[in-house]
C-alpha cells in the first residue's frame, strides 16, 4: 500500500458532494395525515324532511322547491364531517327562486318556440346553448360560496370564459346535430308528396353527427371536470386537476366494453331461454325469450350506472390535489351495484316511500369512500385564514341570481 492510499484510508470515507449533503441534511417531508369523510345522516330523519318538502312543493306547484332544496342540503351538509367538524350550507331560498324562475323561463321559451316552427325551435336551442356556460359558472360560484367548513366559505375561482371553453366541444356536437336536422328537413318531400326513404347524404350526416357526439363526449366531460376541479378554493388552498383526457377516453372504452360484454352474455341467455328445449317454437318460449331480452336490457342498465359512478368518482377525486391537500376515493363497483339494486327494489315495493332512505344510504357509501390527505395542520390553515378577511366578491356575484344547477 502506498502512502497516498494510506493517507486516504486514515482520513476516513471520501467526501460527500455538497448537494448530497444538503439533501441528507434537509428535513424529511412529513407523511400526510388522512382524514376520512364521515356521514351521520339517518334515513328516518331525512324521511320527515323529504315528505314535508314533497307535499309543500306539490301544494305550491313547485314554487317551494328552493326551500326544499336548502333544507335537504343543510341536512346532508350538516351530517357530513371532516376532522370532526361538519359542513354547512347558507343558500337563501328567495335568491335561489329567482335563479330557478330564470332557468324555467328559458326552457319554457325553448318548448314554446319548438311548437311554433322547427326553425324557431332551432334558434331557441342555439340561444339556450349560448347562455348555458354562463349559467354553469354562476351555479358553481353560488354553490361553493354558500358552502362552509369551520366557519370559512369555499370559493370557486373559475370565470365565465373558462366555462365557454370547457363546453366548446359540446357546442360543436350541437352544431353538427343542427346541420343534420337541416339536411334531413331539406331532403324531406313537400307536403302531399309520397314519402320516400332518406337519401344517402341525410343518412351520412345523421351517422356523422352521432359519431361526433360519441367521440366528443369523453373530451367534453374531461374539460368540464377540469374546469370545476381546477378552481376549487378553501382559504389558501386551491385545487388543480391532474388527469388528462386519455383517462376519460379509457373509461369510455371500458364502459363500452362492459356494455357489450353484459349485453352479449344476457343476449345469449335470452336466446337459450327463448329457443331452448325440444319441439318447434311455441308462444310460451317466445314469451320467455322476450322476458329474457328485457332482463338483459335491465342487466346492462344495472351494470352501467354503478360502474360509471364508481369509476368516475374515483378518477376525478383521486386526481384532484393541491400543494398541501389531496384526495383519495375508493368507491367499489360491487357494493354500489348491490346497494342500487336493493334501493330500486325497495323504492318500487314501497311505491316511492323508501326514496329518502335510499338517498341517505347512497350518500353514505359515496362520501365515506373519500378521504382527505393533508401535509399541513388543518387547524393552522383555518387559523391563518380566519385571521384575514375573506374575499366576498365571489359570494356577491354568485347571489346575483342564485343559480344552482346541482353540478
Amino acid at each position: 500500500m502506498d502512502s497516498t492510499s494510506a493517507a486516504r484510508h486514515d482520513d476516513g470515507p471520501p467526501t460527500v458532494p455538497s448537494d448530497w449533503a444538503a439533501l441528507r441534511a434537509a428535513p424529511a417531508r412529513p407523511e400526510p395525515k388522512i382524514y376520512p369523510l364521515e356521514f351521520g345522516a339517518s334515513g328516518s330523519e331525512y324521511f320527515r324532511i323529504w315528505i314535508v318538502n314533497l307535499l309543500l312543493t306539490l301544494v305550491t306547484l313547485g314554487l317551494y322547491y328552493p326551500w326544499a332544496k336548502v333544507r335537504k342540503l343543510r341536512y346532508f351538509y350538516g351530517n357530513t364531517r371532516l376532522a370532526g367538524h361538519a359542513f354547512d350550507f347558507h343558500g337563501d331560498p328567495k335568491r335561489m327562486l329567482r335563479g330557478y324562475l330564470l332557468v324555467g323561463a328559458l326552457f319554457a321559451l325553448y318548448a314554446f318556440a319548438g311548437q311554433v316552427s322547427p326553425v324557431a325551435g332551432v334558434i331557441a336551442l342555439v340561444i339556450l346553448a349560448a347562455i348555458w356556460p354562463a349559467l354553469l359558472a354562476a351555479s358553481m360560484r353560488f354553490r361553493l360560496a354558500q358552502t362552509s367548513w369551520r366557519g370559512l366559505r369555499f370559493q370557486f375561482t373559475g370565470d365565465t370564459a373558462g366555462a365557454y371553453k370547457a363546453l366548446l366541444p359540446a357546442f360543436a356536437a350541437v352544431i353538427v346535430m343542427i346541420a343534420m336536422s337541416a339536411a334531413i328537413a331539406a331532403d324531406a318531400p313537400a307536403a302531399g308528396v309520397r314519402p320516400r326513404p332518406p337519401s344517402g347524404f341525410a343518412l351520412f350526416v345523421f351517422f356523422l353527427s352521432m359519431a361526433a357526439v360519441a367521440g366528443l363526449a369523453p373530451l367534453t366531460l374531461w374539460l368540464l371536470k377540469r374546469y370545476q376541479h381546477d378552481h376549487y378554493q378553501f382559504a389558501s388552498v386551491r385545487t388543480r386537476f391532474t388527469a388528462g383526457p386519455g383517462s376519460f377516453y379509457l373509461l369510455a372504452l371500458k364502459t363500452a366494453g362492459l356494455v357489450l360484454l353484459v349485453g352479449l352474455v344476457a343476449g345469449i341467455v335470452a336466446v337459450l331461454v327463448g329457443l331452448g328445449g325440444g319441439g318447434g317454437p311455441s308462444f310460451g318460449r317466445f314469451l320467455l325469450g322476450m322476458l329474457a331480452v328485457f332482463a338483459a336490457y335491465l342487466a346492462v342498465l344495472f351494470a352501467l350506472q354503478p360502474f360509471l359512478i364508481s369509476r368516475l368518482q374515483n378518477l376525478v377525486w383521486s386526481r384532484t390535489e393541491s400543494r398541501t391537500v389531496g384526495f383519495t376515493s375508493e368507491l367499489r363497483f360491487w357494493p354500489l351495484a348491490r346497494l342500487m339494486a336493493v334501493n330500486i327494489f325497495l323504492v318500487v315495493l314501497t311505491f316511492g316511500l323508501y326514496w329518502p332512505f335510499a338517498a341517505v344510504a347512497t350518500a353514505r357509501l359515496r362520501l365515506q369512500a373519500v378521504s382527505v390527505q393533508s401535509r399541513g395542520d388543518l387547524d393552522a390553515l383555518v387559523a391563518r385564514a380566519g385571521s384575514g378577511s375573506q374575499d366576498a366578491s365571489g359570494d356577491a356575484a354568485a347571489d346575483l341570481f342564485g343559480v344552482d344547477l346541482g353540478l
